[in-house]
């Protein structure tokens, strides 16, 4: 019987999605986007263009098809409860609800929580909704401060004193966003991602991944969503050592434990982005949902059949033995528009070259006569699977190499010599 399963969402992220869901012969993929992802149409059984955040069109659309189980990728659905209503309908969702889900569209709401249950990890922080509250706050505190607005940023709201902006210009943000901000402590140390699968009350990690947000190689430029991320063989980081990994899951089973303590139990994909620091791992924020390019890299390695992990998150049945990865390294690189992200260049055309063994992912693209084109955001990814992280590296560098036109990457992602500059800047810390 073939079982149909729902992907909400038309980024790279959800093209990835829709790949591990496809690769089950007896799953037919039903995909509803804002605008048309031609990698997503090309897998699935059927498409439909709606608004992700238009909830009661999607819900009324997977009641009609009579979907079966349904994932969510993007982070604003869920805050607009599309969970909640899919599960009125009595379709499995994976994802939380809108409730579970202020872990990440409310800031102010995850650090409260982590405070209450006094749960390890959490930087020095305070919430304001005032400006001039907030405002002598960072002109009074002695050393470097993040600000960070309360709600959504899409992985771009964020400014870290000492690295992007000053005193100053911290100050200037505070009052662009009219107070309403989580200001915290600067971290020091190396940043790593860690995923997990979560039923509400069972947890399954993924594969460690490491996220490049600056827009520029070496680390330079503008935070974006999002330029590339690799992982390695072991599943594990060279700077991230065994005992922080296991820290950052135990303060994510206590979040989850948590929540649910709290009468908000977390049902769907928990995503941990992590501080290395000297003293241990240290919680940047939560995410509830697969990050966007993470996802690309650890369901690329994804051995198991995604339809099961729906309903065993779903039914409360997960466990570990249905979820393996493949022992390779990923290395994910994101093509951008020239002028990403502040002024992207949009309809601009582009020619994807011969891209070998790597996996391609689209994300943001228009098409006018049949030829590709740039949009506004993240244009395309390519990820290269290898035995080591150099074979991986190199696959998706030739990849993203050949595509012709007004855009760019960050040539540097999954390099040794990138890595070995991450591992001595722990080494010095620590």
């Amino acid at each position: 019987m073939v079982m149909k399963m729902l992907v909400v969402g038309g980024g790279g992220r959800e093209h990835a999605i829709t790949r591990a869901l496809a690769r089950n012969s007896q799953v037919a993929v039903h995909a509803v986007m804002g605008r048309l992802n031609p990698g997503i149409a090309d897998l699935a059984a059927a498409v439909e263009l709606i608004r992700e955040t238009d909830v009661e069109a999607v819900v009324r659309y997977a009641r009609e098809q009579g979907i079966d189980g349904a994932v969510i990728g993007p982070e604003a659905p869920l805050e607009a409860g599309i969970v909640d209503q899919l599960n009125e309908a009595g379709i499995p969702a994976v994802g939380p609800t809108r409730a579970a889900a202020r872990i990440e569209t409310d800031k102010a709401f995850c650090r409260d929580l982590m405070e209450e249950h006094q749960i390890p990890g959490r930087p020095g922080y305070r919430v304001f909704h005032n400006t001039a509250e907030a405002c002598r706050f960072v002109r009074d505190y002695p050393g470097d401060l993040v600000v960070k607005p309360i709600g959504l940023t899409g992985g771009k709201g964020v400014r870290v004193m000492g690295e992007q902006v000053d005193r100053e210009g911290a100050l200037a943000y505070v009052r662009e966003l009219a107070g309403e901000v989580v200001i915290e402590e600067r971290l020091l140390g190396e940043e790593f991602t860690l995923m997990a699968f979560v039923d509400g009350t069972h947890l399954v990690p993924m594969p460690l991944v490491q996220d490049h947000k600056r827009a520029l190689e070496g680390d330079l430029g503008p935070n974006t969503g999002g330029m590339g991320a690799y992982s390695m063989p072991d599943h594990r980081l060279p700077f991230v050592t065994g005992q922080d990994s296991a820290s950052a899951l135990s303060i994510m089973e206590q979040v989850v434990g948590a929540m649910a303590e709290e009468g908000l139990p977390y049902k769907g994909i928990l995503y941990g982005q992590f501080m290395a620091t000297a003293t241990g791992p240290m919680v940047v924020e939560f995410n509830a949902r697969f990050g966007d390019p993470e996802a690309m890299n650890v369901l690329s390695l994804l051995d198991s059949d995604l339809s099961e992990v729906v309903f065993g998150i779903a039914d409360g049945t997960l466990n570990s033995t249905q979820v393996s990865f493949l022992k390779k390294a990923t290395v994910c690189k994101y093509l951008v528009p020239e002028g990403y992200p502040a002024a992207p260049m949009t309809g601009a055309p582009f020619t994807i070259g011969a891209y070998g063994d790597a996996r391609l992912f689209y994300a943001n693209v228009d098409k006018k006569d049949g030829q590709l084109c740039t949009s506004s955001s993240r244009t395309l990814a390519f990820v290269g699977i290898g035995e080591t992280l150099a074979e991986a590296e190199e696959t998706a560098e030739q990849a993203a190499s050949a595509v012709q036109g007004p855009v760019y990457h960050r040539r540097d992602i999954g390099t040794d010599g990138l890595l070995a500059r991450r591992c001595a800047h722990m080494r010095e810390i620590r």
